[in-house]
């Protein structure tokens, strides 16, 4: 069976800078993958990439077998994202937000119901459900952004830096939830971070540098990786974490 995401031959440039160009990234069902990389490394702009903010120099983007610059809506359509910066009314509850986000993208009431239902759950928010989004948690916030995403049931789900500002137990509880979730729907993450405590061992890690793929594979096998390369300092730095 083709993988839930190819990436091939990916190009991006901004005028003489390479921003981004990455030979081959697959990303299956269920995967949970997580993009690593010092600043200005290219995790946003290869993130822009694959939600077509950006659109590349050369190369393919492949979700579900819909080619990205040839068939962008089918693409996107099985995508979706969370951002580092909120994105949600302070002033809606929790119910409402999620019913006029669910609106507002085609979802039919009866259904935008039953998956609210379900997601408000998911995410330990039934308490919280009729409160104003500003009254919750910036864990709880992150948790209704999850529930959001979801609604439509995508197949692929983004975090650009998605736990930033958040304290370690709150992180910890969101990446736990999210890795779970991978499993149990079989969702592709991309979780992309700075944050090496959000790496464990046996964590599929994707190390970019810029704008180039470095390292694919699990926390086990980076932790052989050479001293003196930049991707041998990550090994380090996860081995004394």
């Amino acid at each position: 069976m083709a993988p839930l995401l190819s990436i091939s031959q990916l190009r991006k440039t901004f005028g003489d800078r390479l921003a981004v160009s990455v030979e081959q990234l697959d990303v299956d069902y269920g995967d949970f993958v997580v993009l690593l990389g010092p600043n200005c490394a290219g995790k946003t702009t290869m993130l822009m990439l694959l939600t077509g903010l950006l659109h590349p120099d050369a190369g393919d983007i492949v979700v579900m077998g819909h080619n990205i610059r040839c068939d962008e809506a089918s693409a996107l359509r099985h995508i979706r994202v969370v951002f580092q910066q909120p994105s949600i009314d302070l002033d809606l509850s929790v119910t409402r937000n999620l019913m006029f986000h669910a609106l507002l993208h085609g979802l039919p009431r009866r259904t935008a119901r039953t998956e609210i239902s379900l997601r408000i759950q998911q995410f330990g928010l039934l308490e919280r459900a009729d409160n104003p989004v500003r009254a919750l948690s910036g864990g709880n916030r992150r948790r209704l952004e999850l529930a959001r995403a979801l609604l439509h049931r995508p197949k692929l789900l983004i975090f650009d830096e998605a736990t930033s500002g958040l304290d370690h137990e709150t992180r910890m509880s969101l990446l736990g939830a999210t890795r779970a979730l991978a499993r149990a729907e079989q969702v592709g993450v991309i979780w992309a971070t700075h944050l090496l405590d959000e790496v464990d061992e046996a964590a599929r890690i994707v190390v970019l540098i810029n704008g180039r793929v470095r390292f694919d594979g699990f926390a086990r096998s980076l932790l052989n990786a050479p001293e003196s390369d930049l991707v041998g300092a990550y090994a380090q730095l996860l081995q004394r974490g």
